[in-house]
């Protein structure tokens, strides 16, 4: 399953958002969400947060030296000093980047922090002169609310098709649709939003 499967975010009707502390906290106006840049010391909090994801194969689960290398890319959510919501941009080519590994912890899902860190990384790739943005998903409905629209075949030219074939990831994979990676994005959609 690709490491950028789901947003794991959706956002979800009060009934069905657990009552915790920090739901009551959120809605209550009590606790402040801070989306920030991750840091190194993120990177357990982060694994924990995709953990029960990778558990339902709805998110990749890596190991610790991949989350490393790529802190750089990625934007965690705060809620009282807890990371609650994390998610990364990997840029793919001049023009293209892609949403990875945008999740929220479950206990706060349906109060907009998966929402907040998207839009994050949305502004992230604006100041880097992205103007595409690709995720992999099996949220489509709370992509589809923040501009993203399903895609069919490349959304590249044949020249930069190409060049992208050299790359090692697999998330570019599975942005070109290679069939090698086809039973890793099974139920998936690919989208894609124009700034």
């Amino acid at each position: 399953m690709p490491e950028n499967a789901s947003d794991s975010t959706s956002e979800t009707t009060s009934a069905t958002t657990p009552d915790t502390a920090a739901t009551r906290a959120i809605a209550g106006g009590q606790s402040q969400i801070i989306v920030r840049a991750a840091t190194t010391r993120d990177v357990t909090a982060i694994r924990e947060l995709v953990r029960p994801y990778a558990a339902e194969r709805v998110l990749i689960s890596k190991d610790a030296v991949a989350y490393y290398e790529s802190i750089q890319e990625f934007r965690i959510a705060e809620l009282d000093g807890r990371v609650v919501g994390c998610g990364a941009l990997h840029v793919m080519w001049e023009d293209v980047a892609e949403i990875r590994t945008l999740a929220t912890d479950p206990t706060v899902i349906g109060h907009g922090i998966g929402g907040r860190v998207l839009e994050a990384l949305i502004d992230d790739a604006r100041a880097i002169g992205v103007s595409r943005v690709f995720c992999l998903t099996f949220e489509t409905s709370f992509f589809g609310k923040h501009g993203f629209v399903p895609i069919e075949g490349q959304a590249v030219s044949p020249e930069v098709y190409t060049e992208l074939l050299h790359s090692y990831d697999e998330g570019v994979a599975e942005f070109l649709d290679l069939d090698r990676v086809k039973p890793n994005t099974l139920g998936n959609t690919r989208m894609l939003l124009t700034l």
